[in-house]
């Protein structure tokens, strides 16, 4: 068993919370409850607000099972009950609501796919409805009063959207409440959330001192950036990495990541321990270690995670034999015209390499479509279809015409 001093390094790694202060005091907290030797009810909340995850859901995931392999207690809690009022505190503007059957079907989803970072049998899963809806008007009235209406003003989201004159709605406002009752409910030692929710799991502390508990450690992590290196990981922006994305595609994604974010994703999504990301790091400030080895390691470590050892070292084999030296790789999906002629722009579409007409033309105007090696410029080019000729988009995409 780890001392609590390593078990401190492991567990406030990645930790931020924009104010020196507040780490000081919640790491103090941590090192009083590891210090009493028995294991520590931890959890985090997720609201089932779509049905796949990507590396940016993984961030609390992967602390509560660094929590998990210390051998504290973790529940992965479900917001069945949140998920219906939508959490304000990273959005502009008002979260649509979801049905109850939207989040039921969602809830599934998102259970099952945590499974692939938590231990399942380690885990508790608990969902908030089976407390809040219990709730009457009274007792919702009684959380209430334990908050101003200048304290929510005042967070950033919030702030912005009233000096702008937007509408905010008074249950988004209930939120943080419901979410700072969980704590209470399942009287948590520590709990995991994004920076962007300080606000509500502070308020999960301020609960828990009301209803005469210990006030709960909170530990909130950044937010991952996506492929683009700048922003919020989002299916919106398409800068996502899924975590059930096909091995090559995974390992590609992680490979096209800025130079400048690969630390961030080291500490974030990895199983790597402070020590090992600590000399990552080192070798690359002294030039012991390429970034290209560094970034290797890392998309190596998360295809692993999610597809195996054998797949992760069979996506970095095609890597090198594609990307590196500019081979083909070894399996290409093959597909078969209808004629014996065929139109690029139209190829590209039935092949599926391309989603519409429109898209193929501007692929091939931009210069990311290839046959047998060479660029294609005209957008009205015509083949003459023959066995083996490779039809290649972009970098990770291609078809063998048979």
């Amino acid at each position: 068993m780890p001392t609590v001093d390593e078990q401190l390094a492991i567990l406030m790694q990645g930790v931020e919370y924009g104010d020196d202060q507040i780490k000081q005091v919640m790491a103090a907290e941590l090192r009083e409850r590891l210090g009493e030797g028995r294991p520590l009810r931890v959890y985090c909340g997720y609201d089932p607000t779509a049905p796949d995850l990507h590396l940016g859901h993984t961030v609390t995931m992967n602390k509560l099972r660094q929590f998990q392999d210390l051998g504290h207690e973790v529940t992965f809690l479900i917001g069945s009950f949140t998920g219906l009022i939508g959490d304000p505190s990273d959005r502009d503007s008002a979260r649509v609501q979801q049905t109850p059957e939207q989040v039921a079907q969602h809830a599934t989803s998102y259970a099952d796919q945590a499974f692939r970072i938590l231990d399942r049998e380690r885990t508790q899963v608990r969902y908030n409805g089976d407390w809040l809806s219990e709730l009457r008007l009274g007792d919702a009235i009684e959380l209430a009063s334990q908050f101003t209406v200048q304290q929510f003003l005042a967070q950033e989201r919030l702030a912005k959207r009233h000096e702008a004159g937007q509408p905010i709605w008074m249950h988004e406002m209930l939120y943080a409440l419901m979410q700072g009752y969980d704590a209470v409910a399942l009287q948590t030692d520590v709990q995991i959330g994004g920076t962007e929710q300080l606000f509500n799991l502070m308020a999960g502390r301020k609960l828990q001192e009301h209803y005469g508990q210990r006030p709960q450690v909170v530990l909130t992590l950044p937010i991952l950036v996506g492929t683009d290196g700048h922003m919020r990981m989002s299916k919106t922006t398409g800068n996502v990495i899924g975590i059930d994305e096909p091995p090559n595609e995974m390992y590609g994604k992680v490979m096209s990541l800025p130079d400048h974010v690969m630390l961030d994703f080291y500490r974030l999504v990895t199983r790597f321990w402070p020590d090992e990301i600590a000399a990552v790091e080192a070798g690359l400030v002294n030039g012991e270690l390429h970034p290209m080895e560094a970034k290797m390691q890392l998309a190596r470590e998360v295809v692993s995670r999610y597809h195996g050892e054998d797949t992760a070292a069979k996506a970095e084999a095609r890597f090198r034999r594609v990307f590196q030296r500019g081979e083909l790789p070894a399996e290409i999906p093959v597909y078969r015209p209808g004629e014996p002629q065929a139109n690029v722009v139209a190829l590209l579409v039935e092949a599926g390499l391309a989603p519409s007409k429109s898209q193929a033309r501007r692929l091939i105007d931009q210069g990311g479509v290839r046959i047998d090696g060479e660029t294609v410029s005209d957008i009205d080019l015509t083949i003459e279809v023959e066995e083996g000729i490779v039809v290649q988009v972009g970098k990770r995409r291609f078809v063998k015409l048979a």
